[in-house]
């Protein structure tokens, strides 16, 4: 997405020396904010396309503003930050984040990411109906799933995840929340069910259930589909 506009929130200046240079050479347009309170006022009078959002800043913890900025917006947030504990990252997912990229971190996955991020967002504001990975298309709307053009027969559960992991494609998506949506709120924490559920859906749609390569494991946090380019 060229000349997209990126809000980078963190407060260390040899992070926004290494961002700024490298995302615009990238065809980005940047804008930085150093305090959760200068975030949250950018959102409003910049309109970024994507957030880059540091958990540790000097004024309001990372996660409030977060919090704050799913109120606000469905912009895009990629989580950039030093705190590496899994109870981090899925809480951080839990408040809406798209994805978490730990520090220190390499910048072709962090623009990888961004791109990953960006397509999502375009894809959901189109509604899109189809998506395609590694040989197997799902269209969501008619509920057909084909695996190299040979229809793959999936249980009304088992397609319920499968839409559900193919309209979020590219972003981790918690336990929790797949639980959620697939089963019910009373059954968010029945992550036996999941394991099952996915267990099964590999077998179905991967070429290699040993080695997905289209519904991949988040160590501790939960899945991620991976669609193709």
């Amino acid at each position: 997405m060229s000349d997209a506009r990126v809000l980078v929130v963190d407060d260390e200046p040899q992070i926004q020396r290494v961002l700024r240079p490298s995302l615009t050479a990238s065809g980005y347009e940047v804008r930085e904010a150093a305090t959760g309170r200068e975030a949250l006022a950018a959102v409003s009078d910049y309109s970024p396309d994507l957030i880059i959002l540091d958990l540790g800043l000097p004024d309001i913890d990372g996660k409030e503003v977060l919090r704050k900025l799913r109120i606000l917006t469905r912009t895009p947030v990629i989580i950039l930050s030093a705190r590496d504990r899994e109870s981090e990252k899925i809480a951080a997912l839990d408040l809406g984040a798209d994805d978490y990229v730990e520090k220190p971190f390499a910048m072709g996955e962090l623009l990888a990411r961004m791109r990953t991020a960006l397509r999502h967002s375009q894809n959901a504001a189109l509604d899109c109906e189809r998506v395609v990975a590694d040989g197997l298309v799902v269209n969501v709307t008619k509920r057909i799933v084909t695996r190299n053009g040979a229809p793959a027969k999936l249980t009304p559960k088992e397609f319920d995840l499968l839409a559900f992991l193919a309209r979020h494609a590219g972003r981790p998506l918690t336990h929790r929340e797949i639980l959620k949506a697939v089963w019910g709120p009373a059954h968010q924490n029945d992550s036996q069910y999941l394991r099952v559920l996915i267990g099964q859906l590999r077998a179905k749609i991967e070429e290699n259930a040993a080695a997905p390569r289209i519904i991949v494991t988040e160590p501790g946090v939960g899945y991620r589909f991976i669609e193709s380019e």
